[in-house]
């Protein structure tokens, strides 16, 4: 076909799940690790496809319009993009193991305190700017990602930041998303049953900042983990640094308290001393990579910067997440949190032991025979 003809506003829709072709759609038939998406081609055809996004090689049948691809599943991402177009101006993606829900929900938290119309995407779903949508993936799917960045963008939402799951980056889900800013939290074992090794890990992690985020965009990133260096080698892309070893937004000095911290900082040259209403290191490492995602949009505006860093004495945590609930009459904090493994239990622990100088007591329970 004449790949120069292909108008994608020409379909009535678009999908890569053969039951939910409508006519007039496109179907794409994506390779996965269970199933061969060209196995539905048949299907799709008889629900009304008017035509077939698959690998070289794919066959359909006659009257069927074939756009054969090296790589199909970005393909189709960028088709998706291309079909819905609108996105929301500034878009910031994080990616890490830990800490990508937090981080989107103190971002957003921080556009509204400039009184910027904005929403976060992830694992919790789609909040703010008018959304509020309970989510069950990290990152959506192809179609239901850019679907949303339109839905966001007709509704005014000017700022959005979401996560970046390595199965959504392997799969190319983020192909076509006009990112401005990206952030990196911290790299530890995990989806060791999907990546081959932690080096496939960590270069899936990697195609946000090599792939996507463009030339010029602002790369944050995490300055206290061994893979600073090696998460964004592209000096094309501007890079702020976060952490105790952060050479734009640096912890200078922390002092844990029953509900919170005192933290000492420096950002952008300018130091502050401010109260962080919530417990736990990681939870102010996540703050310091939202900051960054917020300030990349004018990194040198002091003025906006200070009102910024003011904000995180007001951020909100993710529920559940080290959630302070209450507050006993003697002055412990009291605190609620998902975690539910070994490792998980002892890590809340460990990071809420510099808050109390007395006994910290644990309430458990979970099922599963874990």
């Amino acid at each position: 076909m004449n790949e120069a003809a292909l108008d994608i506003k020409s379909f009535s829709g678009l999908t890569q799940d053969s039951r939910a072709v409508k006519p007039g759609y496109l179907f794409a038939a994506l390779p996965g690790s269970k199933a061969d998406g060209s196995q539905y081609i048949g299907d799709a055809v008889k629900a009304g496809a008017s035509a077939v996004l698959a690998g070289k090689g794919a066959k359909v049948p006659a009257g069927v319009r074939l756009i054969a691809d090296d790589n199909p599943r970005r393909r189709f991402a960028l088709m998706a993009a291309a079909f819905y177009g609108a996105q929301p101006d500034f878009i910031a993606a994080v990616t890490g193991t830990n800490g990508k829900t937090s981080t989107v929900h103190f971002a957003r938290q921080l556009w509204e305190a400039l009184g910027i119309k904005a929403a976060s995407l992830g694992t919790l779903g789609l909040h703010g700017g008018g959304f509020d949508r309970a989510g069950s993936l990290t990152t959506p799917g192809t179609v239901e990602l850019h679907a949303d960045l339109a839905a966001l963008s007709k509704a005014g939402v000017t700022h959005l930041a979401m996560e970046a799951s390595s199965h959504g980056l392997d799969q190319y889900r983020l192909d076509g998303v006009k990112l401005r800013a990206a952030g990196f939290t911290n790299l530890t074992r995990d989806h060791l049953d999907y990546h081959a090794d932690m080096a496939a890990y960590l270069a899936a992690k990697r195609r946000l900042f090599t792939d996507i985020l463009p030339p010029g965009g602002i790369a944050i990133l995490n300055a206290d983990v061994k893979e600073y260096d090696d998460v964004c080698p592209d000096k094309t892309r501007h890079v702020l640094s976060y952490g105790h070893h952060g050479k734009n937004l640096k912890i200078l000095k922390r002092e844990p308290a029953a509900t919170g911290q005192q933290v000492h900082l420096e950002v952008m040259g300018q130091r502050f001393e401010l109260m962080f209403p919530l417990a736990g290191e990681f939870q102010l490492m996540n703050a310091l990579c939202a900051l960054g995602l917020v300030m990349a949009e004018d990194a040198e505006n002091a003025s906006r910067t200070e009102k910024l860093v003011r904000a995180l004495e007001k951020l909100s945590g993710v529920p559940g997440r080290l959630q302070s609930v209450a507050g006993h009459p003697k002055g412990a904090g009291v605190y609620v949190d998902y975690a539910h493994t070994p490792d998980a239990l002892e890590n809340i622990l460990n990071a809420l032991r510099p808050h109390t100088q007395g006994k910290l007591v644990c309430l458990f329970g979970c099922g599963g025979n874990r």
